[in-house]
Formats: structure tokens, sequence, C-alpha cells
């Protein structure tokens, strides 16, 4: 599986902003989903299929989260720039 991958300390006032070249999904997770997600597993997440460029996610609360953006099992790749913004 291939996916993009990004690690972040955030608070619950950040917030996550995302631009794609292409329609991907985009996944912010905390450590356990995240290890899910990697395993093929049933896992939660704040975000999700984004259509249009840019998405805006926030985490519920502070913590270390992971971002993922994948092309939901399709071929070829997705080029993203990520950027925290305090909101």
């Amino acid at each position: 599986m291939n996916y993009l991958h990004y690690e972040f300390n955030l608070t619950g006032n950040d917030v996550v902003v995302v631009t794609l070249d292409k329609q991907a999904n985009v996944r912010l997770m905390d450590g356990s989903n995240y290890q899910n997600y990697r395993a093929g597993r049933k896992h939660t997440f704040y975000g999700g299929g984004a259509t249009k460029s840019p998405i805006h996610v926030s985490p519920p609360h502070s913590g270390h989260w992971h971002l993922v953006i994948d092309t939901g099992g399709y071929a070829g790749t997705v080029k993203a720039s990520v950027k925290i913004v305090n909101g």
C-alpha cells in the first residue's frame, strides 16, 4: 500500500491544511488507529475523501497525530503539500 505519511504534535486549535494535485483520501489519526490502518484493520479517522483542494482537518484534542494521504487503492500517486495553521 502506497501512501504519504506525516506526523505532528497538534493542539485542539490547530488546523491541518492539505493541498492535493488530485482526488485522494485524507485521514488524520491517533497512534493506535494509524497502526490499525497500516495492518489493514478497522480504524477511525478525521477527514475523508477529498474531491476538492485544499482540505482542512482539525484534531479533536491535543496530542501526537498521523496524517495519511492515499489514493484508496486506485493506480497512480498523489502529490500533496501540508501546513499547520492555528485556528
